[in-house]
């Protein structure tokens, strides 16, 4: 069985001393489905790499709604904004499922961090993560809710910087995809038959499976 750590472009682009010592560094942590990991405001206790299961990044809206930012799969490694700054965590983080995380302590993080290669490879994953972040909101102030949603598709698919992405197949709900676009449900299905008709993606319970990147890179034309 492959490694979702080693498979993750980031992790994977890690000199193997510095791998060894992040993975020495960690403890394997379990959540069930429903639980959080942490809470906006809560002390940061860790950074974490997801093994096995999904995690939900959301915070709430003025109204009281739940707005979901991302959607993490296995692979993916998260939090490290506040165990380097050590303000209070912004956004809370759920188990959508239940999760397995390498999860690395504030003490050994401050250890790993006197390493110029892990020190340099944290600050490339933040710029990777405030990339992401300035190109959704580059994506909901100047492009069409056709091209957000055709956009946003493509990085839940787990494009790397400017590496192509690489999984077709996605594990989330339409009304979950709504959420984290800020659009109503029915603009979305809407925008999803167009996909459909254009040969982009299909539709499955709870699944979107994308049958063409290039169609759907297309469709961010305005």
């Amino acid at each position: 069985m492959s490694d979702p750590l080693v498979a993750d472009p980031w992790f994977g682009s890690l000199a193997p001393a510095v791998r060894d010592k992040l993975r020495t560094a960690g403890t394997t942590v379990r959540f069930p489905a429903g639980a959080f990991l942490f809470r906006q405001g809560d002390v940061p206790s860790g950074f974490f790499g997801l093994v096995h299961g999904s995690v939900k990044i959301s915070t709430l809206r003025e109204d009281g709604r739940e707005a979901i930012l991302a959607v993490l799969r296995p692979g993916a490694w998260f939090a490290e904004g506040s165990m380097v700054d050590r303000y209070p965590r912004v956004h809370d983080a759920t188990a959508v499922e239940a999760c397995e995380l390498l999860m690395v302590p504030p003490e050994s993080f401050d250890t790993l961090m006197h390493d110029a290669g892990f020190a340099r490879a944290i600050a490339l994953l933040a710029s990777l993560h405030a990339r992401a972040v300035f190109g959704m909101l580059e994506d909901a102030t100047l492009r069409s809710t056709r091209a957000q949603v055709a956009r946003r598709l493509q990085r839940l698919a787990g494009g790397f910087a400017d590496q192509p992405p690489v999984q077709p197949e996605l594990e989330i709900t339409q009304d979950a995809l709504a959420m984290m676009l800020g659009i109503t449900r029915q603009t979305l299905a809407l925008e999803l038959k167009a996909m459909v008709a254009a040969g982009a993606i299909t539709l499955g319970y709870g699944r979107i499976r994308i049958e063409s990147f290039d169609r759907l890179k297309a469709l961010e034309a305005p």
